[in-house]
């Protein structure tokens, strides 16, 4: 049955919710619109009042594919609804704080992908998943990618060819990096002597930098190097690495005015540089991340381009397991700090006992911080000002810079 229902507001992952709740992609708060209910959720959904921040999608597989959730907003709406969530999830936690202008990415920028493939009966098809679906809309015209990554997509789709299932899905990451493409691939056939002898031969004639198969390099022409400042680094395969320079430097600006004027900085969960080799150029670093192949990559980087930096030390441990403790954090005047979606609670309990004069918190779930921010707040920090970053345009994905000060009296 068909009923009407008016649009309150939008949910984190950006669907409109309605009363009951009732939640409706690719809406907008204020929107009447129409359509069946189905679990919960709205479907076939047609808007009769259409918001005045409503536009036509610059996408034309804005429908189908579900890399995007908010191409049918204008960017002001956008940006003012990541600001929001933000300052949203710090007043759950009784908290608030200076909120710069919102730093967005262009479109057309994301220098990594991760493409999914599957066999057919007539070839490929490779693209990203439908909202919600195991179906692959192909993407020959998205307005995320940096187009060197769309031109790549072939090669996705010719490694399918050769070591591909028509029974699973293979997952393509593509990576742009100085020395050409990197390509890791998961979910292929198990290798074997034939199959590598074919991956190397593709690695040279689709001119790849490195070709890895689960995690295994299989072929490297040129080092798919990243720079981090002024230092270059090969990471391993699939390492983590952020979604768009753009993006990057706005962060690393923010973490370098959270951070100036330190002379001793501990990076945790550091990855492979990104913000502790262009902190060397003003400060002594240690850098710390869970994954040994990440520090060993940041550190074969560092001395490969020590000349001009300050001495940058790595440490690979599980700052889950083991966080740094109040005795070993009293070594630095300044701690950067940039977890995964998780945050960073037992690490921050001992950030809080630990009492370090500043404190820059990056993060990619604005919940997860809130909690965190509440803990160092309480321990007697001041949040100074929150920096926003959106390198995931027309998602619901949103990323902050933060700066965390000791009060004099704590």
């Amino acid at each position: 049955m068909t009923q009407e229902f008016t649009i309150l507001r939008l949910g984190h992952q950006g669907d409109g919710i309605a009363e009951g709740p009732i939640y409706a992609p690719r809406t907008l708060p204020g929107e009447v619109v129409s359509g069946e209910v189905v679990g919960g959720q709205l479907t076939d959904i047609r808007v009769l009042t259409p918001s005045e921040h409503r536009v036509k999608a610059p996408c034309r597989h804005y429908k189908a594919c579900g890399g995007c959730q908010l191409q049918h907003a204008d960017d002001g709406f956008v940006a003012d609804w990541k600001v929001e969530i933000v300052r949203n999830a710090l007043a759950a936690q009784g908290l608030g704080t200076v909120m710069r202008p919102i730093h967005t990415s262009p479109d057309r920028s994301r220098r990594r992908a991760t493409i999914a493939v599957r066999r057919t009966k007539k070839g490929t098809l490779a693209g990203f998943h439908g909202r919600a679906s195991e179906t692959i809309t192909e993407i020959p015209d998205c307005h995320l990618l940096d187009p060197a990554l769309i031109a790549a997509i072939p090669v996705a789709k010719a490694l399918a060819v050769l070591g591909g299932s028509r029974k699973g899905i293979l997952a393509v990451t593509l990576t742009l990096s100085e020395g050409g493409l990197d390509v890791s691939v998961k979910g292929g056939k198990p290798l074997d002597g034939p199959l590598e002898l074919a991956l190397a031969q593709a690695t040279e004639q689709h001119g790849l930098a490195r070709l890895s198969w689960d995690a295994e390099v299989i072929a490297m022409r040129h080092s798919p190097t990243q720079r981090f400042g002024t230092v270059a680094v090969v990471p391993p395969p699939g390492a983590f690495l952020q979604a768009t320079k753009d993006g990057e430097q706005a962060l690393l600006q923010a973490v370098l005015q959270a951070t100036e004027g330190a002379k001793r900085i501990v990076d945790l969960f550091a990855g492979c540089g990104t913000f502790s080799l262009p902190l060397a150029g003003a400060a002594e670093v240690h850098a710390v991340e869970g994954e040994a192949e990440m520090t060993q990559a940041l550190d074969q980087g560092w001395r490969n381009k020590a000349q001009g930096l300050k001495r940058v030390t790595t440490e690979a441990r599980d700052l889950f397991r083991r966080p740094l403790m109040p005795d070993e954090l009293k070594l630095f005047d300044a701690v950067v700090l940039d977890p995964p979606r998780a945050g960073a609670e037992a690490q921050v309990a001992e950030l809080a006992q630990a009492q370090r004069p500043v404190i820059a918190y990056v993060s990619c779930n604005p919940v997860t911080f809130a909690r965190d921010a509440k803990t160092l707040v309480n321990a007697g920090y001041t949040l100074e000002w929150v920096q926003v970053v959106d390198q995931f345009r027309w998602s619901s994905h949103t990323e902050l810079a933060a700066r965390f000060t000791l009060n004099p009296a704590a």
